[in-house]
């Protein structure tokens, strides 16, 4: 062949890209652009979807995700099934608009996917791929019609295509396969085959299959239960960058289940997925730093994390944020700030932000524009039907915040919200009881107190055990009282330990066990309960629990005094005065020496007062 036959020979399109492809191996990209870019512009389909890959992957040229995807578009029109497949793929994350024409604007160059499917496109390009039997092409058509908008699905079809692509090895094939029959399966032999389709899947390292067989190991679905299974397929799945499987591999870590426990792995695991948008790790990440343990508490860093989830709609995160308000733990104390998060929490349907937000406004925090708005929130959700609401407007219009007092509307949201909300019945019960908007009727007050009492409401505990003592509503029960207050009191509520011991001193219907009653009045004494200050000084002082101990016993005596209790000063100067009469007694009586013998000595005690 001569010379110029073979230059014409190497310059034709097919040679051109046949040595394009040679320069990147040799990395000379600059060449290896030229040559292909020649190739693509005589329409050879091959050259143009290569010139497509080069312009989004910035290789020969800057990175330019139009120009690549119109070089793409041009070969997958000329029927090149990869160009069909990657186009398809490149339109579920959002392809500019700019692709679809062939006039080159400056603007085009900074373009970067939109973020916003456009399924009809994907569709049309992933369906052309399908039909010329490209096995990717045909699981994604399979996951368009499987989970595409609701105008496209047609999940009989989809479970054909996955079918012939899992029929061709494809593991995208067998992925479809086995989430589709995971939602179908109505027999464990169904669950196990589509368990086993997700198992190709994984082995062919599939990150989202990996991340099923973890749930699948750890819930023993369709597989036998294997904890370290499941956090082994969590890891693999997570060094594919699944969000989800960061989340749980770190957890796992951290609580050391199924693997050896690393708390650094798991915390830095824990933020790749918080900081790739999952929510609930970036709220496990402030719990971490707020409850310290085996890291030091950082409340700082707590409550980044907190607002990170709780901006993206997490309730329990925002409700955090709003104690962290409240307490100035990490943020400067700021109640106008708390309530903005506890509203938050509450709009995001957490019960307890909702509670929070009504206790704070209840104890005057917060603005009125505040009171207005949760006000407003509570109402809607309450005609809406839900009874936590309905018990949450109730207690505004009880105590008037962000409306005018209304007792008698207050009552009847109560009794509504009382058929599943125990706060509910606790407060209509007392509502009943003090003939608050509407009549008094202390045997219906006892009642509703009383099935809140034994949902395990401390504070209805402590009130039906006060009713129970003095027979309102019903017969005395001094016995079934004693309950109460011991389940209360058990659950460190203050005014019950002080009953309990006031019950077991004596003078109740119930068996005096006066050590008993000592051990308890110091529990509630040592919380600051000044009545119980003065029931320990008591006993000490007198010895009425065998034990007499005077120092200490004025001692706490002293302490009640100091929060302004008349009784324990009255108590104490009795106790002086008392005291100094013995020992003024005592000595006088020493003065008179026995025969023979010599004088007695004092045992005055002046220095006590």
């Amino acid at each position: 062949m001569s010379l110029i036959s073979r230059l014409f020979t190497r310059r034709t399109p097919e040679k051109r890209l046949e040595h394009g492809l040679q320069l990147i191996e040799e990395e000379d990209f600059a060449g290896a652009f030229s040559e292909i870019s020649a190739a693509a512009q005589t329409g050879l389909p091959e050259a143009q979807f290569r010139l497509g890959r080069m312009y989004l992957d910035g290789i020969g040229a800057p990175r330019d995700l139009v120009e690549g995807g119109r070089w793409l578009r041009r070969a997958a029109q000329a029927g090149w099934v990869e160009a069909q497949f990657l186009l398809a793929t490149l339109y579920l994350v959002g392809l500019p608009e700019a692709v679809e024409n062939d006039t080159f604007e400056l603007a085009d160059v900074a373009q970067n996917v939109t973020g916003t499917p456009n399924y009809p496109r994907a569709m049309h390009w992933a369906k052309l791929g399908a039909e010329q039997g490209s096995p990717d092409a045909q699981a994604l058509y399979g996951y368009i019609l499987s989970a595409g908008p609701e105008s496209l699905r047609n999940q009989n079809e989809a479970l054909v295509w996955y079918g012939k692509a899992a029929e061709a090895n494809c593991p995208q094939g067998h992925l479809g396969l086995g989430l589709a029959g995971l939602h179908s399966a109505e027999s464990d032999e169904e669950l196990a085959k589509a368990i086993g389709h997700l198992k190709i899947a994984a082995d062919a390292n599939v990150g989202s299959a990996l991340y099923l067989m973890g749930i699948a190991y750890e819930r023993g679905s369709g597989v036998p239960y294997d904890l370290e299974a499941a956090v082994t397929s969590y890891g693999k799945a997570a060094e594919l960058n699944v969000r989800s499987a960061q989340a749980r591999y770190g957890l796992a870590l951290i609580e050391g289940r199924g693997v050896e426990r690393n708390i650094s792995r798991g915390e830095t695991w824990l933020r790749k997925a918080a900081l790739q948008g999952d929510l609930e790790a970036a709220a496990l990440l402030g719990d971490i730093y707020a409850r310290g343990g085996d890291l030091a508490p950082n409340y700082l860093e707590a409550a980044n994390w907190y607002r990170t989830a709780a901006e993206g709609g997490h309730a329990a995160a925002a409700r955090a944020m709003g104690l962290l308000y409240i307490t100035g733990a990490g943020v400067n104390r700021d109640e106008e700030e708390a309530a903005k998060w506890f509203r938050l929490a509450a709009q995001n349907g957490d019960s307890a932000g909702s509670a929070d937000l009504g206790n704070l406004l209840l104890m005057g925090g917060g603005t009125t524009e505040d009171r207005m708005a949760t006000r407003l929130l509570y109402e809607k959700a309450a005609h809406s039907g839900d009874l936590i609401a309905a018990f949450n407007f109730g207690v505004c219009l009880a105590e008037g915040v962000g409306v005018e007092a209304d007792e008698e509307q207050a009552a009847q949201w109560m009794r509504k919200a009382a058929e599943g909300v125990v706060n509910a019945q606790y407060w209509y019960g007392k509502m009943l009881r003090e003939g608050r908007g509407v009549p008094a009727n202390p045997e219906e007050a006892r009642e509703w107190i009383r099935k809140a009492a034994s949902e395990g409401m401390v504070d209805a505990e402590h009130y039906y055990a006060q009713m129970l003592v003095k027979g309102e509503g019903g017969p005395v029960d001094h016995a079934e009282a004693l309950v109460m207050f011991e389940r209360a009191a058990q659950e460190n509520h203050v005014p019950s330990m002080f009953a309990v011991g006031a019950m077991l001193g004596g003078g109740h219907d119930v068996p005096e066990d006066r050590e008993k009653a000592f051990s308890w009045f110091l529990k509630a004494a040592e919380q600051g309960h000044p009545f119980a200050q003065i029931m320990v000084g008591r006993y000490l002082t007198r010895g009425l629990a065998g034990r007499t101990d005077m120092e200490e016993g004025v001692r706490w005596y002293r302490t009640a005094e100091a929060q302004g209790s008349n009784e324990a000063a009255f108590e104490l100067s009795q106790l002086i005065n008392e005291l100094k009469q013995a020992a003024e007694a005592q000595q006088a009586a020493a003065t008179q020496k026995p025969e023979g013998g010599k004088d007695m000595p004092s045992t005055a005690a002046q220095s006590v007062g």
